[in-house]
């Protein structure tokens, strides 16, 4: 009876479905991973106050939002500002657009007189699509008032 003598071929491992799976999974997490521009809008840590639901903001065209701290300190853009300053902002971007929105972030536990600056501000460059941010009251909130 004769031995066979031929070399046998060595198992190659196949990479394909491997590699396949990885891009898969890379691409998954790449689509899931939340990336936010607000942050750069909200520079301060504003609690804001509480109201009741309304109806959403329009928000056509780029809408401006200044925040107002405790201190009555303004941001707009991720940068703080001084009354001049927000003042020479708004009313440049009211010239770029006439319809500009401006959003107020005022802190539920601040001044409110530096809330009225910004109105004031919006008012006297003729900015009249100008809103207060606020948090919708939740059903917990409205329990404990009553």
């Amino acid at each position: 009876m004769p031995l066979k003598t031929e070399n046998l071929e060595d198992p190659a491992l196949n990479l394909t479905p491997m590699i396949d799976v990885v891009f898969l999974l890379i691409i998954f997490f790449m689509v899931g991973a939340r990336f936010t521009e607000e942050a750069s809008d909200q520079q301060f840590d504003v609690q804001l106050p509480v109201a009741a639901p309304v109806q959403t903001l329009s928000r056509e065209p780029d809408p401006l939002v200044v925040s107002v701290n405790r201190a009555g300190q303004f941001a707009l853009g991720g940068r703080n500002l001084t009354r001049p300053e927000l003042r020479t902002a708004l009313e440049q971007a009211r010239q770029a657009w006439a319809g500009q929105t401006v959003i107020i972030r005022g802190d539920g536990e601040g001044s409110y007189q530096s809330v009225v600056d910004v109105m004031s501000l919006c008012h006297q460059l003729q900015i009249t699509r100008f809103s207060l941010a606020f948090q919708p009251e939740s059903d917990s909130d409205k329990k404990g008032k009553n």
